[in-house]
């Protein structure tokens, strides 16, 4: 019951919060149809997910966590998100403008994933038994690494909302906290999912990061030492093939992942 209030709770500040944030020209773009579609779904979704998220949890530090992880990385993916990038793409584009002296709106964003991460995996150890600065370091990682990867993901309609709500989906299973950190955010997510199916607003950067970090969040606090490393490994390989591998061309071909992808999103208008 707990959790199923939550998730309410997510999903009513997250449809408030897309009102709110209206249709603003400046946060217009146009997706990969060619359809002029609002940012403003990203937004709406770090706020509602990080203030049901915190909410959620079950201790001050665990709030605090977050607050630090949801809105701190979705601030630096609005900035990513308005802020011209000159070209550069991917991680290896960010690190060539920086070697020609240039610092790149993803680099800034990065960076501040990283910084936030670390600050809510802090966090997450405040009050428990001390494991060392190996421990918060790894799930600063996987905090920073899931936001990053859910990000990667939101290249098509609904994408990044899926893949957050099959990643966060087995953290409600048992009684463990972790799945009171993640009940908010799945539940603001599936409230905009209609929209961004319906290509009406996309996550951005914004909500992408915001979502990722906050799965991240639930993730570090399931986890010791051990599960925090297989996490980050299968995320840095996961992030490590997205810079020689399509995953938009891998999803195409595999005919399941295919399927789901499509599931719900708005069919392309057929000629006349």
């Amino acid at each position: 019951m707990r959790r199923l209030l939550a998730a309410g709770t997510g999903a009513a500040l997250a449809r408030t919060a897309r009102r709110a944030a209206g249709s603003p020209p400046a946060l217009d773009r146009t997706n990969f149809r060619g359809r002029t579609v609002s940012l403003a779904g990203g937004p709406a979704l770090a706020v509602a997910a990080a203030t049901s998220a915190a909410a959620g949890a079950r201790s001050l530090p665990e709030a605090a966590a977050a607050l630090t992880a949801g809105l701190g990385a979705g601030a630096v993916g609005l900035y990513d998100d308005v802020m011209p990038d000159h070209g550069a793409k991917g991680f290896r584009g960010h690190l060539a403008a920086l070697r020609a002296g240039r610092i790149t709106p993803g680099l800034v964003k990065v960076a501040g994933v990283g910084a936030t991460g670390l600050v809510a995996a802090a966090l997450l150890s405040t009050g428990r038994r001390r494991r060392g600065v190996g421990h918060v370091l790894l799930g600063a990682g996987v905090i920073a690494g899931t936001a990053n990867l859910v990000n990667l993901l939101d290249l098509r309609p609904g994408r990044a909302g899926k893949a957050g709500l099959l990643i966060g989906g087995p953290l409600l299973l048992g009684r463990h906290p972790a799945g009171d950190l993640v009940a908010g955010p799945l539940g603001a997510t599936a409230a905009l999912l209609p929209d961004d199916l319906g290509e009406r607003v996309m996550l951005g950067d914004c909500g992408a990061n915001a979502l990722g970090a906050q799965l991240g969040v639930g993730l570090a606090a399931r986890t010791g030492p051990a599960g925090r490393a297989a996490l980050l490994l299968a995320i840095a390989a996961l992030t490590a093939a997205s810079e020689k591998v399509s995953f938009t061309k891998v999803i195409e071909r595999t005919p399941a992942l295919r399927r789901l992808d499509e599931l719900g999103r708005a069919r392309p208008a057929q000629p006349a």
